[in-house]
């Protein structure tokens, strides 16, 4: 016991000094105030392994240098460990904006992309993962890692998302992390899905979302305590009357960031209200559990290859007190959201959590198996164009990453 005690105090010792190396200090003072105040304190990581075994979770901080990767990783077991791997920033960020281009791309090879940036992100972690027998993924991504999603890394055989729960965190999200959710999903649903509607905002023209109102009228027959408003009735007057009553705010509708200034980027309700980041920085929303936001790149503004805008509208719900975000890496296929999220509702009325509703919902579009949630062995997916209404690929299925792998949460997963 005391040689265990005395090699924990040195692995400790050992990682104290990696965090404040002066390269490693370098990097974090370089970051905005915007990104500071999200970033996981390095030197905080121990004290969260209490939390890491009640959510049976590792945490993964990988850290970008110019000649290398340092992957961080801590589990209830162990102190905060480092593996380094030779891989510098510029072949990464290559590595990265090809994934991002595979996965934007419904009829590309996303696998190959997926594959390499596994063999740098998750593999020389297999064997910390195995001792500490996770089922599930902490992510504090650094710069362009935060442009893609780890649960569509590919380890040669299946998706990430196969083998385990992926949860982005952020530094708010630690200080709800253990939070359980209310007992009873109230939902507060909004969707634009008239197609003949196009709203301008300012130099943004945005049509309707064939899909999004067949999303809500499902959500709404999943869990029927649900206020569902479609189109007009979706203002921002009554989704301010209704924000009390309910603890899952889903809106499925365009999110628009836009770059440079972070107070102009809004989300566009059905009767062309667009509430501003400055705007939703006076809604409460203390008591809200998760906000949906089922939209095209609500998650993302701008890939200006740091990641500096990447939370975007997600990070601004979560700073005025919701616990969770789902948001969008890139701009999403309508059809094949309305059905990924079905089956996330369909997870969530069957007592799941969220992180474990969202993995059951991509694996079913990954394998177009949906018994986990409540529905069909089989479901049969037309894949319709949203412009012309004619089918893209007869017969086709969503299992490309293009459809599944853009919605990240961030936060609590419980």
């Amino acid at each position: 016991l005391q040689d265990l005690v005395r090699l924990e105090q040195d692995l400790a010792r050992q990682f104290n000094s990696f965090a404040e190396a002066p390269e490693i200090q370098a990097l974090v003072a370089a970051l905005s105030p915007r990104v500071l105040r999200q970033t996981v304190d390095l030197e905080g990581l121990s004290a969260l392994r209490n939390n890491l075994d009640n959510l049976d979770a590792a945490l993964i901080y990988p850290l970008i240098l110019d000649d290398r990767l340092e992957l961080v990783i801590t589990t209830a077991d162990t102190e905060p460990l480092r593996r380094t791997v030779a891989v510098g920033r510029t072949e990464l960020n290559a590595a990265i904006i090809a994934f991002r281009q595979a996965l934007e791309d419904p009829h590309s090879d996303a696998q190959t992309p997926a594959q390499q940036l596994y063999r740098w992100l998750v593999e020389p972690l297999e064997a910390d993962l195995a001792a500490a027998g996770v089922t599930t993924l902490l992510y504090a991504p650094d710069a362009a890692l935060r442009y893609i999603p780890l649960a569509a890394l590919h380890d040669g055989d299946q998706w990430l998302t196969e083998r385990f729960r992926v949860n982005h965190i952020t530094a708010l999200s630690l200080e709800e992390l253990t939070t359980p959710p209310q007992a009873a999903p109230r939902i507060l649903a909004g969707a634009f899905a008239d197609v003949g509607t196009i709203h301008s905002v300012s130099s943004f023209e945005l049509p309707g979302l064939l899909y999004a109102g067949e999303e809500v009228t499902l959500l709404e027959a999943a869990l029927p305590n649900t206020v569902a408003l479609i189109d007009e009735a979706f203002d921002l007057d009554t989704v301010l009357l209704e924000l009390g009553s309910a603890n899952i705010l889903h809106f499925a509708t365009h999110g628009v960031f836009v770059p440079g200034d972070p107070s102009d980027s809004f989300i566009l309700l059905g009767n062309g209200d667009a509430p501003t980041l400055r705007d939703i920085g006076g809604w409460s929303l203390s008591h809200i559990d998760l906000v949906v936001l089922s939209a095209c790149e609500t998650g993302l503004g701008g890939f200006d290859n740091n990641g500096e805008q990447i939370l975007g509208l997600g990070y601004q719900f979560q700073r005025r007190g919701a616990k969770a975000v789902i948001a969008s890496l890139w701009a999403v296929s309508d059809q094949g959201t309305q059905v990924l999220m079905t089956a996330f509702y369909d997870g969530l009325a069957l007592g799941m959590s969220k992180t474990e509703a969202l993995q059951a919902a991509q694996r079913a579009l990954i394998t177009n198996d949906f018994v986990a949630v409540g529905g069909r062995r089989e479901a049969m997916v037309e894949l319709v164009s949203s412009t012309t209404g004619q089918p893209l690929v007869p017969g086709g299925t969503l299992a490309h990453p293009y459809y599944w792998a853009p919605f990240i949460l961030i936060g609590n997963g419980l």
